[in-house]
């Protein structure tokens, strides 16, 4: 983007705020019109803030400002705003959504536009908030987003024959699906069973919006979460901190 700085409304998903000088902080928003941009708030620390409800976490609503292409953008006013309150309430829920938010913040460069990747995040978000099955979710978004990072297994068919009759195994060093008639190619493959593959293949293409009720057991969580760490550590190379945290949570579970 070339402009300088524009006055606009937008539709924005707050992500984190950092502290900045002694009475401001800078907040990272993914806005729907302009992508992930951090804007200066001035004077946020005070106790009597009027934008106060912009700044808890995920806040989701719609503001005015002035968005600048290449530098710091400020908020002026807030139209209307909207709190998950469960997510807010809740650790785990809030860990969960903010891994999501530092895998698209690595995801995608500031200023890139994602119309379609702010209406999913906001989707996620609100289903969590409502009780679907965080972990579900997660994996949704996590494979989904493989693309962007430039990864992109072949959950389609067999990489090397493109069967799709047969039972799978996932090869990192073919980047997808191995039939069996070609397990004996990489003996390193992850030797998942067949309903974690029906999973992984199915979180691949399904759109949130579509989803009703997914059950899933634990021992089959396990396995996706499993195969999902592996494409991530190995083949993104991106493991955010917030990760750490979740790692925890299902070392108790587990």
């Amino acid at each position: 983007m070339n402009y300088k700085h524009q006055t606009t409304d937008f539709h924005a998903i707050m992500m984190y705020s950092r502290p900045y000088k002694e009475r401001d902080l800078l907040v990272k928003y993914f806005t729907k019109e302009f992508g992930i941009k951090m804007f200066l708030m001035r004077g946020a620390k005070k106790p009597n803030f009027k934008m106060r409800a912009a700044l808890l976490p995920f806040s989701d609503g719609w503001f005015s400002g002035s968005v600048s292409g290449n530098g710091l953008s400020y908020v002026n006013n807030i139209k209307e705003v909207h709190q998950y309150s469960n997510v807010n309430a809740d650790i785990v829920l809030n860990a969960y959504v903010t891994y999501l938010v530092s895998l698209l913040d690595a995801a995608f460069a500031e200023g890139q536009v994602q119309p379609s990747w702010f209406a999913r995040l906001q989707l996620a978000i609100k289903m969590i908030d409502s009780g679907a099955d965080v972990e579900i979710i997660t994996n949704i978004m996590e494979i989904q987003l493989l693309t962007e990072f430039g990864v992109a297994p072949n959950w389609r068919d067999c990489s090397v024959c493109h069967r799709t009759d047969l039972s799978f195994d996932f090869s990192e060093e073919y980047g997808g699906l191995l039939c069996q008639n070609h397990w004996s190619l990489d003996p390193y493959r992850l030797h998942l069973d067949q309903r974690t593959i029906y999973y992984l293949r199915l979180f691949s293409v399904v759109q949130l919006s579509q989803i009703n009720t997914i059950d899933v057991n634990e021992q089959t969580k396990k396995a996706i979460r499993r195969t999902i760490d592996k494409i991530y550590e190995n083949s993104v190379g991106i493991v955010p901190k917030s990760k750490h945290f979740l790692d925890q949570i299902d070392q108790l579970k587990f």
